[in-house]
């Protein structure tokens, strides 16, 4: 796997990082994190003269867990998988899918570093990298996780297209709630790609993909909307969600002209009606003209 996909539907070149990276970021995170440990046990050493045993030894397991457990935990849930280790090496902590870790991820990472790189000394990391083809250590494996590397040189970027604009919008009440990552990944993979595409190979690919994504979801695509417009529009409301979420915002985002209200939700949105043009008054109607009169001739008119 030598391309991962960002939350954004963003195609990276971005590569698995290898071994001798990883290691040297997590040296860097344990000579932080240790020097901190041993600061806070040289002041619980100077405070322990009024404390008993006891409570000497709860404040060393609080400090251990604190520092050396939840601290790494803390730092990856804010900064989006990008320690202090991982910054100087040019690594990054991303979902399988390519999006941005969030605080499960991290806390499973966290949890299982314990025992396979703090308790074991490295160890249990090292092999389970080796034997792994994207270098994943077994908290990766059970997180969901992969690091990654950010530096690459001229890394080709290509953006997901946007759907038709009478398509935005009208899938905020679609459940995505079971959809795998790797589907999510094989759906935007092929809309950066379709362009690429042989248009017989690509529209079966689009097919295959929307009949997929329409089983997860329970709700098969419209009836007259392609399949890659249909795959866009689903990806691009999947993002809309993921912004909303990280801004705190709840409920389906308004869209400017949007109809998803209406029955019609899938048809392409009505011109609007013309202005009628101004009917002036029409005019007075002219005096009748008088009929001329009979010339004189004697004669009375007829009775």
């Amino acid at each position: 796997m030598n391309e991962l996909v960002t939350g954004d539907a963003v195609v990276l070149g971005l590569r698995p990082a290898k071994l001798p990276t990883r290691a040297l970021a997590i040296a860097i995170d344990l000579v932080l994190t240790v020097t901190v440990y041993l600061l806070v046990l040289v002041g619980i050493g100077f405070a322990s003269g009024s404390l008993d045993e006891a409570a000497v030894m709860a404040l060393t397991v609080a400090s251990f867990l604190l520092i050396l457990v939840g601290v790494p935990i803390a730092v990856e849930t804010l900064s989006h998988g990008r320690s202090l280790g991982k910054l100087a090496c040019g690594l990054r902590v991303v979902r399988d899918d390519g999006g941005p870790i969030r605080f499960r991820h991290a806390l499973v990472r966290g949890a299982m570093g314990v025992v396979e790189t703090l308790g074991s000394f490295g160890v249990i990391s090292c092999i389970a990298s080796l034997v792994s083809a994207r270098g994943r250590r077994i908290g990766d494996v059970f997180a969901g996780t992969l690091v990654v590397r950010e530096r690459v040189p001229n890394a080709p970027m290509a953006v997901v297209p946007p759907p038709p604009p009478w398509l935005v919008g009208r899938f905020s009440e679609l459940d995505l709630s079971d959809v795998p990552d790797g589907l999510w990944l094989a759906i935007r993979q092929y809309l950066t790609r379709m362009t690429q595409l042989d248009p017989v190979v690509g529209r079966s690919m689009a097919q295959r993909l929307a009949e997929d994504l329409a089983a997860r979801t329970g709700t098969p695509a419209p009836v007259g909307v392609p399949p890659a417009a249909f795959l866009a529009a689903v990806v691009s409301e999947r993002q809309a969600r993921d912004a909303r979420r990280a801004v705190g915002v709840s409920g389906p985002a308004a869209v400017p002209g949007d109809s998803s209200a209406h029955p019609a939700a899938f048809a392409p949105s009505p011109v609007p009606p013309a202005v009628p043009p101004v009917v002036s008054p029409p005019a007075a109607a002219p005096a009748p003209t008088p009929a001329p009169k009979p010339p004189a001739t004697g004669f009375a008119p007829p009775a």
